[in-house]
């Protein structure tokens, strides 16, 4: 592994041309046996290159990478070996890092991984959305990705955590810090029980901007599907749909009510063909053509039983008169607005009712 990491310390040297550069030689080992005359054919003027590779001057760096790793139980994964997420290895990915540090216990080759992005001022639209999506996923096992983020990555994040999924966290530093502070605790949740933290950075590296778009290729290749549930025109989100649809990934995206700000950048993505309109996870499953485990009408059938008395009310109206507006099931019961919609979204996250467009709520 020496070798391995002390080739990433490399000056200059990017994830595609040391992936080529494993090609040519066939391993780490042998790149640091080339000859003079065949270091010069392949990196011609680049002195420093050519240095760092006969002399290694690398691998000091690297052996203390290595220290911090074993300290810190932190795997280092190179793209050879099995346990490396091999979603990263499609040919259609030849600039995903060869080389990833992770902590954690979820299996990164799950059988089905979605990644959910969106802005970080997100809106209690976006939140919702992206509590209904992670909780029609609760019976899958589907790894969540996402990127630690403010906003939609973390709404998806505590949503996984609270419904039994694993979930894993690409950040854009190294795993001796966290950014941004204020997710420490959720961080180590994930990375402690059923999730995980991974970067393709060392420890000691520098916050900087231009790593958080660096990060989204990770999040974008790593995953089946991309959804972006809320963002605007620009931004990270956008980045890692574009991404996904350069690597052939499937983007799926939530509508939003034109003129909101944060739903433009999907409903352009959609309108344009580069994202699929989804509204729940039936939809999604539908996409992906993926076919469900376990049956919502027998969880149905059991959570039914556990109800508040006013989420019992309105499930009778829903069940006596069909689909209808929120507005109008004020007609048939003595609660207010605000109380109904709380009792709504507890029933949809029961798996009992859904809401169709328009704020029409139907049992599932």
């Amino acid at each position: 592994m020496l070798e391995k990491l002390a080739l990433t310390f490399i000056p200059k040297v990017g994830c595609k041309s040391l992936r080529q550069l494993i090609d040519i030689t066939g391993s780490a080992e042998k790149v640091f046996e080339l000859k003079h005359s065949d270091l010069v054919q392949i990196f011609g003027n680049h002195t420093d290159i050519i240095d760092a590779i006969e002399h290694k001057t690398t691998f000091a760096r690297a052996e203390e990478e290595l220290a911090f790793a074993e300290k810190h139980h932190i795997k280092i994964l190179w793209f050879t070996d099995a346990n490396y997420p091999q979603r990263l290895n499609r040919p259609d990915c030849e600039d995903t890092p060869p080389l990833l540090y992770y902590i954690g216990d979820a299996d990164l080759n799950a059988q089905k991984v979605v990644s959910i992005v969106g802005t970080r001022r997100a809106t209690e639209y976006g939140k919702e959305m992206t509590l209904r999506l992670v909780k029609g996923l609760q019976q899958e096992g589907i790894l969540v990705v996402s990127g630690l983020a403010y906003g939609i990555d973390t709404a998806s994040h505590k949503a996984a955590r609270e419904f039994g999924l694993p979930t894993v966290g690409v950040v854009a530093h190294g795993l001796d810090t966290l950014y941004p502070p204020q997710n420490r605790s959720l961080a180590k949740e994930m990375a402690s029980s059923n999730g995980g933290l991974i970067t393709e950075y060392p420890s000691r590296t520098a916050i900087h901007p231009s790593y958080f778009p660096a990060r989204n290729r990770i999040i974008a290749a790593l995953s089946d599907a991309v959804v972006v549930v809320e963002a605007g025109v620009k931004g990270g989100a956008l980045i890692t749909a574009n991404l996904a649809n350069g690597y052939h990934r499937d983007v799926l995206a939530f509508p939003g009510r034109v003129g909101d700000k944060y739903s433009e950048g999907c409903n352009r993505i959609i309108s344009n063909g580069k994202a699929t309109l989804v509204q729940d996870s039936d939809e999604l499953f539908a996409i992906m053509g993926w076919e469900r485990k376990a049956s919502p009408a027998a969880r149905q059938q059991h959570l039914v039983l556990d109800l508040t008395g006013d989420q019992t009310t309105i499930y009778n109206i829903l069940s006596a008169q069909g689909p209808m507006p929120i507005e109008e099931m004020a007609h048939f019961c003595d609660l207010p607005l605000p109380k109904i919609a709380t009792e709504l979204l507890g029933l949809e996250l029961k798996g009992i009712c859904k809401c169709l467009p328009g704020k029409v709520y139907k049992l599932a």
